[in-house]
């Protein structure tokens, strides 16, 4: 296989990875309530309501809380996309180390979604991207040690 296909499919999947993070930490920022964006598992594990949670008086300014929260959390994952971009942009991941680099942090960052989804959101509608994911990484790391031999 030619070494310039291999490079690319090293890099466009953690561009693509890049990109999936910016697009959805814009979901999450822009949406005027993004706790509804997953709401069936968020509400199994509250087991309760959403509309029964903000029905209690002592929770009138929840709404509020949540949206920051939200917004802090689109607003982290448009900076991760961001920076991955950048870093794959700026690297070219051209060398080893580069392409070792990003594909160490992208292992844990992953590892540490597939814990968190599934302990507590095992129903979550964005576990179809999570596999996306898993095989955009999945792929740069094949093709990065096909580049090495």
């Amino acid at each position: 296989m030619d070494k310039r296909l291999i490079h690319n499919l090293i890099w466009i999947p953690i561009v693509l990875i890049g990109l999936i993070a910016l697009v959805m930490g814009l979901f999450w920022y822009l949406h005027p309530e993004p706790w509804l964006l997953d709401q069936l598992p968020n509400e199994k594990l509250l087991k309760t309501a959403f509309k029964n949670l903000f029905s209690a008086k002592i929770n009138t300014h929840l709404p509020s809380y949540l949206r920051v929260i939200y917004k802090f959390f689109g607003l982290w994952l448009i900076s991760v996309g961001l920076l991955i971009i950048a870093y794959t942009y700026v690297t070219r991941l051209g060398t080893q180390l580069a392409r070792n680099t990003i594909q160490v942090v992208l292992f844990i960052m992953l590892i540490g979604v597939y814990y968190l989804v599934f302990t507590f959101l095992p129903s979550s509608p964005f576990l179809p991207i999570i596999y996306i994911l898993t095989i955009l990484f999945v792929c740069s790391f094949y093709f990065s040690n096909k580049l090495g031999e």
